[in-house]
Order: C-alpha cells, then structure tokens, then sequence
C-alpha cells in the first residue's frame, strides 16, 4: 500500500477503505510516514471531509495506536464525560462525587489546559498534595476507597492522537469535524468507556462558536459511538460567557467547594445536575419517571450536601489535604491585585469568554505552551454577567494572583483593560441563553 495513492484518493473525494486508514494511522504511530505527507491527507480530510464509516474506522484505529484502558474491574458500565473547552469550566469536580451518589463508579483521564481552556488536571493539581498522576494499575484500588479516580492522560494513551493533534495545529488543518470528532472519541475509547456523554459547548469561549456547528460535531460524535457500540449522549452547552463566577484554578476548586455547601451560581448547577443526570442514566443503575426527574434529583443532591461528602471523600483518597473543619487546603491562595469597575451604566449585554480566557492566561492562570508554570492563585472573578445591571464606578471583576507570586503591574492594567473590553453593556436588558441549549442521543 502507498501513501501516495491514499492521499490523492482522499484529494479526489473519494472513500478510504479501512486498510488505508489503518495503514495511514499506523505509519502516522511508528513513523514511518513523513509529516509532510500526513498532513497533506490532514488537508485532503479538510478538504473532502470522510463518511460516517471513515471516521469510526479513523477513531478505533487511533484509539488501538497505545495502550487501552481496561475498566472491567468496575463490574458495571464504565461511563465518561467529555467537554469540548471552556472557561470557567469546573463541572467534572461536580459531576464525579454526583454519580457517586447514586452507586456509579467513574474513571477520569483529564489533560492539562492549554492556552485559554483550562484544564481539569491543573485544577486538581491546586489541592495541596493531590496526586493526578495515578497509574492506571492503581485505578482499582483508588476507586475502592471512593468509587472514583482522576488522573492525568498517559503519553501511551492514543499516541497516534498526539502527533496528529500537533500536526493539525501548525498546518491549519483543526477545524475539520471529522478529524475533532475522532480525535475526542479515541482518547474516550482508549480510557475505556462504554457509555460517553459529551459536553459539547459553543459561544466565544468554545471552539464551535455558532449551535450549528456544535450540533454538527455532537452529531458526527454520537454517529462515532454507536457504530463503535457505545452509548453516546451529547449535551450541547452556552459557553458565549465564562461558566460561573470564576475563571482560575484555586478560585474555581472553591468555587465547587461553594456550589456543594449549598450556594451554587445558576448556570453551573444546571450544566452539572444535567450532564451528571445523562451519566447515572447511561449507567442503568437507576430507574426514573423521566428525564427531567432525575435531573432534578441531582440538582437536589447537589445542593443538600450529599455531593460535597463525596466529593472530600475524592480528594482525601488521593491525598489531598483537607484541614480538621472539612476545609480544602489549597498550594496557593488567591489574593486581590485589582478591580475592574464600570465605566458607563447599563446591562450587562456581553461578557465574551474567549477575551476572559486570554486575560485569565495573561494573570499567571493558564499556559501558552506545555512547560509554562501555572500560578494557582491566579484568576478572574465575575460580579457581574451577562443580564445585571451596573452603574458608573461599579466593580464588574475582581482580579487575582497567588499569594507566592510578585504582581506585575504593568500586567495587571493590561488584564484589566481586556477584561474591561470584553464587557459591553446597553440601556436594553438582553435575553439569557439558557445553559443547556439541547440534548442529542436520548
């Protein structure tokens, strides 16, 4: 088989059998194709687009490339929970101890943030002495202790992933659903799930920024998982402003804190209760009236502190630290370095969350290339969103550094002026995009 046929096979519209495609992945593992010919099938692929078939084939191949995770050991089905990106994304912490309430075990292989996405594992990873790095040896015996596990993805895992995911980044070729959609369900299939429910957000803080192309990808996920025989239920979600009232790392882990004893702000607990509901129903360990039930069900375990038990019971069993009042203590703590206040008067029209993201990154709070040292206390607070109103000399945002850092100034009035940027207010009260825009796979 040669490369150079795939590759014009694909320039020409034509469909890739499943021999080609595990030629081409297996080349793309091993090295033995070149990168410039993987990525100009990268592009052909962009160009062209693949079928249904193509893409499972794509996916199970690249998925098969490492190591696969066996969750056998769980002894029911292993669901996981996938977001497409955000900011202020802190549903995971949540929804893990809320499928432990209902007997449901979970596995979470989470990467690290990069650029204006933040990433779970760092979240984790600002709990004083959490260990994200569990081998996956180990996962029984964590999940014994809590019935759940989280720890950061392994370089073993998918690898033919890896090297495509950093060819598509230097070669314009990411924004190709096909390609998104495989890259998402081989690191799903190679953590081993069974049953996955996918976050899939839009708005300026997401990588599909219109519902239309959300609702593509979901579908091009879920047509992935069923012809893979899995279950696959997408949760399409507004991510057009930061979720919550925090954008950081520490700042959102007590943030989560504050959602499970009782004060949660409106948007997070309704993304949570719903994709947390999907998950307990995927798992069949419970039977409800409808959907609707058991979502509220959730939404009433979040907020009566059953989920917060689980949740330090989570923290505990990978040796986070919690002080004797059930306190979590965190490697940083986040101090006050500046306001934003309002300018003019208004409502809150816009609050656009990829500008937030930059800024939050900009702070100390996220990377722009993997070896770039996080500064956990850094981060973003939001006293007001999209649909408040704010008068003159108002504070729209507090602004964060850790307490082991030295604020720069020059930094922290140009943070602000982003932050000040991506505020837009009006005299008209504008309309609230709900949370949970729809659910697709049900």
């Amino acid at each position: 088989m040669n490369i150079v046929d795939i590759i014009l096979d694909k320039r020409y519209g034509r469909e890739l059998s499943d021999d080609q495609i595990g030629f081409f992945v297996k080349g793309v593992t091993d090295g033995s194709i070149p990168d410039y010919q993987i990525s100009s099938l990268l592009m052909a692929i962009v160009l062209n687009g693949m079928t249904d078939r193509e893409m499972t084939t794509l996916t199970l191949d690249m998925a098969s490339s490492g190591d696969m995770n066996d969750l056998s050991f769980l002894g029911e089905t292993a669901v996981d929970k996938h977001s497409t990106g955000g900011v202020g994304d802190k549903i995971t912490p949540i929804i893990m101890p809320l499928c432990a309430t209902f007997g449901v075990k979970s596995v979470k292989l989470s990467g690290r943030g990069l650029g204006f996405t933040g990433g779970t594992v760092d979240k984790f990873a600002s709990i004083k002495d959490f260990n994200i790095n569990v081998p996956s040896e180990d996962f029984p015996s964590y999940v014994n202790k809590s019935g759940m596990v989280i720890s950061g993805q392994t370089p073993s895992l998918a690898p033919a992933d890896k090297k495509l995911y950093a060819l598509r980044d230097v070669t314009g070729t990411v924004d190709s659903v096909p390609l998104i959609a495989s890259s998402i369900m081989s690191k799903k299939l190679a953590g081993g799930a069974d049953a996955i429910v996918l976050d899939v957000t839009c708005g300026s803080g997401a990588f599909m920024k219109t519902e239309s192309d959300a609702r593509r990808l979901a579908e091009a996920m879920i047509k992935i998982g069923t012809l893979s025989g899995r279950k696959t239920v997408a949760v399409i979600t507004d991510m057009d402003q930061p979720l919550g009232r925090t954008c950081g790392n520490v700042i959102e882990m007590q943030e989560v804190f504050e959602s499970l004893s009782g004060t949660p702000a409106d948007d997070v607990i309704e993304v949570a209760s719903t994709i947390g509901a999907y998950m307990v129903k995927l798992s069949g360990k419970v039977n409800f009236a409808s959907d609707e039930e058991l979502i509220e069900e959730c939404r009433e375990r979040i907020k009566d502190g059953r989920v917060l038990t689980e949740y330090i019971k989570l923290i505990r069993s990978q040796g986070g630290q919690v002080d004797g009042n059930g306190r979590i203590i965190y490697e940083d703590l986040p101090e006050v370095v500046g306001e934003v206040k309002a300018e003019s008067c208004g409502y809150v029209t816009s609050l656009k969350a990829d500008d937030i993201g930059h800024a939050s990154v900009k702070l100390g709070a996220g990377r722009m290339k993997v070896d770039d040292v996080i500064d956990y206390g850094a981060g973003i607070r939001f006293l007001s969103k999209k649909g408040d109103y704010v008068s003159v000399g108002d504070t729209l945002a507090i602004l964060y550094k850790g307490s082991k850092s030295t604020p720069d100034r020059q930094v922290i009035d140009e943070v602000s002026k982003m932050i000040r940027d991506a505020y837009k207010l009006s005299e008209s009260k504008p309309q609230i995009n709900p949370g949970i825009i729809d659910v697709l796979g049900v």
